[in-house]
């Protein structure tokens, strides 16, 4: 609260920035496993994988609907210096997460053939990607409390702790998906599914050994059994700010699975490159979440200090960082599609039709970034309806037709259906950002 702004969100950011890099190099190892699997089944394992993400995505998105009301309403007591009232917060939110994850997993586990059928996927990769879902399934339940509880940390201000733990996770993930995938010792190589087994074993640990660091009291919380509760003042304000949150995430993947839709039906060589380049896009990703929880634990801790100004410079501190890292990305993605895709998949086709479009994606990476980060600093304020009602605009309203108009009815394959996804993230990042400066998240009361 004290030190100089550019250092300390620096720091801030990149425990979570490390921690970003493991988890993406595990879904990036996950997709090169799947895409040099023998040729019978590599292109479909692709996209049963791509599909798998899509809904690790949702999970975490519906999850989001406890964290982001954690870290905003922890960093605010943090900043104000109750750290009573941030423990007991921090003991609702587990709760919660926990009654999330319970009933997300019975959702997948019935409507996972549903899903798969809506994306559409059939044949061999529909069959994959069912019994990948139901076996991914069990791990989502330990990554609901694992969430929560690292955004309970990150809230007042321990960012390195999540970052041990999630990366510590992402390195056994990798581990044992290879093992089983390709076979060691006495074990079999169980091909496409030892990728999901490899996923599942993190998962579990990762969610009991943040557990355990949770009820041992590091980082100035702890379990407080009675503390435990679904009911009360606390949770009100916890749903309160998430819900909006979570309505955000749920909106823009039921927009993204319409988008996936369309791409499936302008071919299976289509869908599989759309997987790979949206799975490499992802490294973009990496410093803007990163760099977005720095800027809202900032914000959070900053207005609960009742100091407005540092937390507006901290957001756009935490925007410049990263878009300067954004002009990095944007150069490798221009420059390196054509390494990026040969390694990704054996598949001549694929590699022709995703080149050429992931150049252009490569472009729009700044814009995606400031939306990230922006973002995330007026939610770290409890602002949460207004980028909801953004993301119901740009995925409905840009997104999702001129993909359909320039994909299918133009007939321009990948690379006009990519046209409405780079006009998304164009809009989203002027929005954002015009919404950032215009300072009216100071005024939200949580």
């Amino acid at each position: 609260m004290s030190g100089p702004l550019r250092t300390t969100v620096l720091f801030l950011a990149l425990p979570v920035l490390g921690e970003q890099v493991l988890n993406f190099l595990v879904g990036f190892y996950d997709v090169y496993l799947a895409g040099n699997l023998t040729s019978d089944i590599r292109t479909d394992a692709t996209a049963a994988v791509g599909v798998a993400a899509y809904v690790g995505w949702l999970a975490s998105l519906i999850f989001s609907l406890v964290a982001t009301g954690t870290t905003a309403l922890i960093s605010r007591a943090w900043g104000a210096d109750d750290r009573d009232g941030a423990n007991v917060v921090a003991n609702r939110s587990l709760a919660l997460s926990l009654v999330s994850g319970l009933l997300f997993t019975g959702v997948i586990l019935f409507a996972a053939p549903t899903l798969v059928a809506l994306m559409g996927l059939d044949g061999q990769a529909a069959g994959i990607a069912v019994r990948y879902l139901r076996v991914d399934a069990i791990g989502l339940l330990f990554s609901s409390f694992s969430l929560v509880l690292a955004a309970a940390l990150r809230g007042c201000g321990d960012m390195k702790t999540p970052m041990w733990v999630f990366g510590s996770v992402s390195i056994l993930n990798v581990i044992v998906s290879t093992a089983l995938v390709h076979g060691v010792g006495p074990i079999e190589p169980w091909g496409v599914d030892g990728i999901v087994a490899g996923t599942v074993v993190a998962r579990v640990c990762g969610g009991l050994l943040i557990l355990t660091i949770f009820m041992m009291g590091f980082s100035g919380l702890s379990l407080v059994p009675s503390d435990l509760s679904l009911r009360g003042e606390t949770v009100r304000r916890i749903l309160a700010i998430g819900v909006p949150s979570g309505m955000e995430g749920i909106v823009m993947w039921v927009g993204h699975c319409i988008f996936l839709r369309v791409i499936s039906g302008i071919g299976k060589t289509e869908f599989a490159a759309h997987i790979i380049g949206v799975r490499v896009e992802a490294i973009t990703y990496l410093p803007a979440v990163a760099y977005g929880a720095a800027a809202a634990t900032m914000v959070g801790q900053s207005l609960g200090a009742g100091n407005k100004e540092r937390a507006v410079r901290a957001g756009h501190e935490a925007a410049m960082q990263c878009a300067l890292l954004g002009v990095l990305i944007t150069a490798w993605f221009v420059f390196g599609a054509d390494w990026i895709y040969n390694q990704m998949n054996r598949d001549e086709a694929v590699r022709a039709v995703g080149i050429p479009a992931f150049r252009v994606v490569g472009l729009f990476q700044i814009p995606l970034i400031l939306s990230i980060v922006y973002f995330a600093a007026i939610r770290g304020a409890g602002e949460t309806k207004f980028p909801l009602y953004v993301a119901m605009f740009t995925t409905y309203l840009i997104r999702i037709p001129l993909g359909y108009f320039f994909g299918v009815t133009m007939e321009m394959g990948l690379m006009g259906a990519w046209v409405g996804m780079n006009a998304d993230m164009f809009a989203r990042g002027v929005i954002a950002t015009w919404r950032f400066w215009s300072r009216r998240w100071l005024r939200v009361r949580v």
